[in-house]
């Protein structure tokens, strides 16, 4: 039986500020730790339930904040930025039996959720698909239903378990924090957490058969709302995106592996316009 982790960062177990999540601030290294640790929190779940490989795709930053010598032997790191796939990659054509979402956030607007955003904080103020709005989880989650594989755990705030429930239906959660605003949280202390992260992911492994893929109807229309002109400006050079309004991108699909890739690209020629 295979499973995959899809681990960021802000969603981690006393995580609450920038400094913390941004390689090169004082907070960044403790808090890389802590979210290694729920990593391989998530992994040994796994492996408790069974589980024969575990693939654990970093896909916070730069994609590079794993201490790999901190996680059991017998996983696998996809480690790297720059990836076709960014926080699912590896996922299609993997024949996973379950995948996993620890760390994750709320999308951007998300009252009382620990640093809120979808994708790129910098540039994105929504991001909707055929109308409805979606987060980080429910877009990921939506590679992973092309692949057949189920989504059966998140962890985070208790906000972001709350959306992830109304997007993706029936998923097993683990609230780590309580948010109190954007900067704030009332957590669990780490082990705690880590103990809740591992029963959590055993419980989803066992009970996968309950568990069924994500997936949304087509044909896809992909709206992207940007904090302000210039960004939308930047993202004119992408083929067959429409600019709905001043600060309003769409794109038009049939496929939903397009559809995410469109995303992906559409958000990062945004940042050519952050001044």
């Amino acid at each position: 039986m295979r499973v995959y982790i899809s681990v960021d960062m802000e969603g981690i177990a006393g995580v609450v500020h920038a400094d913390q999540v941004r390689r090169g601030k004082a907070d960044y290294d403790q808090a890389r730790k802590f979210m290694t640790l729920e990593a391989n929190a998530a992994a040994l779940g796994a492996f408790d339930a069974g589980a024969s490989e575990v693939l654990i795709n970093d896909s916070h930053g730069d994609m590079r904040n794993l201490l790999f010598e901190d996680l059991d032997p017998r996983v696998q790191l996809l480690t790297g930025e720059h990836k076709p796939y960014s926080m699912v990659e590896g996922i299609l054509g993997g024949s996973f039996d379950l995948a996993l979402f620890v760390g994750y956030h709320a999308g951007v607007g998300t009252a009382d959720a620990v640093l809120d955003h979808t994708y790129w904080g910098a540039t994105v103020s929504r991001i909707a698909i055929n109308g409805q709005r979606m987060n980080e989880a429910s877009l990921n989650a939506l590679v992973a239903g092309v692949a057949g594989t189920a989504v059966g755990l998140v962890t985070g705030d208790e906000t972001t378990c709350d959306q992830c429930r109304r997007l993706l239906g029936d998923v097993e959660t683990v609230a780590v924090k309580r948010a109190i605003g954007r900067l704030a949280a009332r957590s669990l202390h780490p082990e705690v957490a880590r103990e809740l992260i591992r029963a959590g992911a055993a419980k989803a492994v066992t009970e996968r058969q309950r568990f069924s893929p994500y997936t949304l109807p087509g044909p896809y229309r992909l709206e992207i709302r940007l904090h302000h002109t210039a960004l939308a400006d930047a993202t004119a050079i992408m083929p067959f995106a429409e600019r709905v309004d001043p600060r309003t991108v769409a794109f038009d699909t049939d496929d939903a592996t397009t559809l995410f890739r469109a995303m992906l690209t559409l958000v990062q020629l945004a940042g050519e316009g952050v001044v």
